[in-house]
């Protein structure tokens, strides 16, 4: 790409040629070489020493899988249900300040506590907060309403009637109910909305200096506008997550290195299969078996004492011999078939060799 020289370089450059010089002149090259050295820097974030990061690149990757999984739960529901094509999509997941979060918001905001459970957690675990720009709020209660496909505009700040929060609410327990879909890969959790708070500076669940993850999700209404939800979850509740995906990975590691062959046949020791008992297997034509009347005497081409095949399930296991039991027809066990397979086997690999 082709530098820009500022006003300044550009007289220089008209000045130089009015006087019939050819070369640029010394003072214009430096400053050209000053601004291209300024352009070419490469940006780093600063990394705040005094408040260093709670929660490692893997863990934020974690929270990154949940809500990319979550997003696609819920432009799925939305597109379904309020009959309007949305692109949702995870702009970011960061560690942040509280206070970040809620200085980003207007007075006016509604945000939503969520109370989240862990199964067999006891443990009180302080609400997520989630918020919906209100453009994108209203465009859903005008689908709900059945109004047309036009994407409603609103601005920043707005206040919301009393019958707009309860249609509200009825919005965000669509999205309250995917979190447990989003996280089901990692762990089972249940989520309940808890209030909704019309000034988020008046929030004192979480302290202002506290670590938490902010994720922004951006949703696309149909190419039309661009609206945000943004999903506010304190370190404390992200904390016990962690250590409850944490401690389930160890026990899955050391179920992995027990025995459990005694276990499993215990549980499955009570199966019913069925066996049958198979005299033989023969091809007929379609006509030869559409004229089989009573008496017909089918040719198995086996001699009357041949060994029958017992089948368990669909697999061969066993072959006897037909007999009376109690007056019952019976099959008696002479061998295992994969018994025999395995002694073929070995006789052909010795032969091989």
């Amino acid at each position: 790409m082709a530098d820009v020289l500022s006003q300044s370089q550009i007289d220089a450059l008209l000045k130089s040629m009015g006087s019939g010089g050819d070369s640029v002149p010394e003072e214009t090259e430096k400053e050209v070489k000053k601004e291209k050295a300024v352009t070419e820097e490469v940006k780093y974030s600063k990394y705040d020493f005094y408040s260093p990061r709670k929660f490692t690149k893997d863990k934020m990757k974690i929270l990154t899988s949940v809500f990319e999984n979550y997003a696609r739960i819920i432009t799925s529901q939305i597109n379904g249900v309020f009959r309007v094509m949305t692109d949702i999509t995870v702009m970011e997941v960061q560690e942040r300040r509280y206070y970040e979060y809620v200085n980003s918001l207007n007075e006016n905001d509604a945000v939503t506590l969520v109370d989240a459970t862990i199964q067999d957690l006891t443990k009180n675990l302080v609400p997520l907060m989630i918020y919906v720009s209100p453009g994108l709020v209203i465009t859903l209660i005008d689908h709900m309403l059945g109004g047309s496909e036009e994407v409603i505009k609103v601005k920043p700040g707005y206040r919301y009637s009393d019958v707009e929060i309860a249609l509200y609410r009825r919005i965000l327990s669509y999205l309250i109910q995917a979190l447990k879909d989003g996280f089901a890969n990692y762990l089972s959790m249940e989520f309940k909305a808890q209030r909704i708070e019309d000034n988020p500076s008046m929030m004192q669940d979480v302290g202002l200096d506290e670590t938490v993850a902010i994720i922004h999700l951006n949703v696309d209404l149909a190419g039309l506008a661009s609206e945000k939800v943004r999903i506010c979850m304190p370190g404390t509740l992200l904390e016990s997550i962690f250590q409850t995906i944490d401690s389930r990975k160890h026990l899955a590691r050391g179920y992995d290195y027990e025995d459990n062959r005694d276990t499993i046949l215990d549980n499955i020791r009570e199966s019913l299969l069925p066996i049958t008992g198979q005299l033989g297997t023969i091809a007929l034509d379609l006509d030869d078996i559409y004229h089989l009347k009573e008496g017909d005497v089918i040719d198995m081409s086996k001699p009357k004492d041949h060994d029958v095949r017992l089948f368990v399930g669909r697999q061969a296991w066993f072959t006897g011999k037909m007999g009376i039991y109690k007056k019952n027809v019976a099959v008696r066990i002479n061998q295992r078939l994969y018994e025999e397979e395995e002694l073929e086997e070995e006789l052909e690999a010795a032969a091989s060799e």
